[in-house]
């Protein structure tokens, strides 16, 4: 890599990693210092330290296989985990290299939403929810995974719709995976 390209990776405006099988081999300067570390102590690490709970960084890895299979870019927004334990809220996009085994040599990007809050707090029961519903479960699908009545998952969907102040979970979806139509719906 030239001094230039060099240069232009490590200073983009969005921080950019590559991962192989959801191990980071490469990132750039914005990435690590987004998340708090530095870009030597990132690289071999697997991406389950910017994740909260092991049950989100397992539950989150199937979501947008279907695009990256086709060869199609992924993005949706989700909260990731800094060093110091803190949230921030981000737009994340993702190409595989591989789409015969999407996760295998994937590139991924980073760009921070919202630099003065970590976005909608979200309750481990939401956030729970949330992946299912990417997921495409139904309330009583999730409420069998979760241990929960079908009637508490409502409670939940009907509280995530407030507070992202949408009026479907179809817009909600719509406004994680990054598709315009769920962006201005409210």
């Amino acid at each position: 890599m030239s001094e230039l390209d060099q240069l232009a990776f490590d200073h983009a405006p969005m921080g950019l990693t590559l991962t192989e099988n959801r191990i980071i081999q490469t990132c750039n300067e914005t990435f690590a210092a987004m998340f708090g570390y530095s870009k030597e102590a990132l690289i071999g690490q697997s991406f389950r330290l910017l994740y909260g709970t092991d049950q989100e960084f397992h539950q989150i890895r199937d979501i947008g296989l279907e695009p990256l299979r086709q060869s199609l870019p992924y993005t949706d927004e989700r909260l990731m985990r800094r060093s110091d334990g803190s949230r921030i809220w981000c737009r994340f996009r993702a190409r595989t290299l591989t789409p015969e085994a999407p996760l295998k040599r994937i590139v991924l990007s980073f760009a921070l939403i919202d630099r003065t809050t970590d976005g909608p707090q979200l309750t481990p029961r939401e956030r729970d929810v949330l992946l299912l519903l990417a997921q495409g479960q139904t309330s009583k699908e999730m409420a069998r995974g979760l241990g929960l009545s079908p009637r508490t998952i409502e409670d939940v969907r009907a509280r995530l719709l407030k507070k992202f102040q949408v009026k479907s979970v179809a817009v909600l979806l719509a406004r994680f995976s990054g598709h315009e139509a769920g962006k201005g719906a409210r």
